[in-house]
């Protein structure tokens, strides 16, 4: 492994140099307009965690625009969807309610990020409003936010995210049945894919 490793924050800022006025300038405690509006249009949103030990863990969200709702101009609510029942993101945040969120629209460049801390709660009155198919969450995500600030364009315009040129042909990446039957011992990819059809087609909610 290389010697030339980065060991301090200082030498990281002498490395790069100091940010631009702007990027320092633009960032925000609290949602304006524009953020309020990036978060309504976004149907996906990457949340970071970390737990007590500084494990950390990044897990997508996403569903139909305007499934974060925005409570005011300091908190979201973001509904847990049935999932796999790991809990991870959960989990770290029970022990540490420090969080990171990417929000995403397609057909933009700019990316929303917002950070703050996170509870999370089973009331009734908040969840029953988030219902699909009469199916409320079995908890949300209550985020109180500290920093948010629209994030430049760069990396999706470098990655070509959106364009459709960039998407691969599938059958150029093994399916996921495929894939674990391969991890996973013991499970035949039909099973793997009968499983995965199951939890798409009846837990979506």
């Amino acid at each position: 492994m290389s010697e030339e490793i980065i060991k301090s924050v200082a030498e990281l800022q002498s490395h790069y140099g100091p940010p631009g006025d702007l990027a320092v300038d633009k960032e925000m405690t609290s949602l304006d307009a524009h953020c309020r509006r990036f978060i309504e249009l976004s149907p996906f949103v990457v949340i970071a965690t970390a737990a007590a030990d500084g494990a950390a863990d990044a897990s997508p969200r996403g569903d139909a625009p305007g499934f974060v709702q925005i409570l005011d101009d300091k908190h979201l609510l973001i509904p847990d969807r049935a999932g796999n029942n790991r809990l991870d993101s959960l989990k770290n945040l029970v022990e540490n309610p420090n969080i990171g969120l990417l929000f995403f629209v397609p057909g933009m460049n700019e990316t929303l990020r917002l950070n703050g801390t996170a509870l999370l709660t089973t009331d009734p009155k908040l969840l029953e409003p988030m219902s699909v198919n009469r199916k409320p969450p079995r908890t949300a995500l209550l985020v109180t936010v500290d920093q948010v600030f629209l994030q430049c364009a760069k990396a999706l315009i470098r990655s070509k995210l959106w364009a459709a040129g960039s998407q691969i042909k599938r059958n150029s990446f093994p399916s996921l049945d495929k894939i674990l039957s391969d991890q996973v011992d013991g499970v035949s990819q039909s099973e793997a894919d009968h499983l995965i059809e199951e939890s798409q087609r009846i837990r979506m909610y």
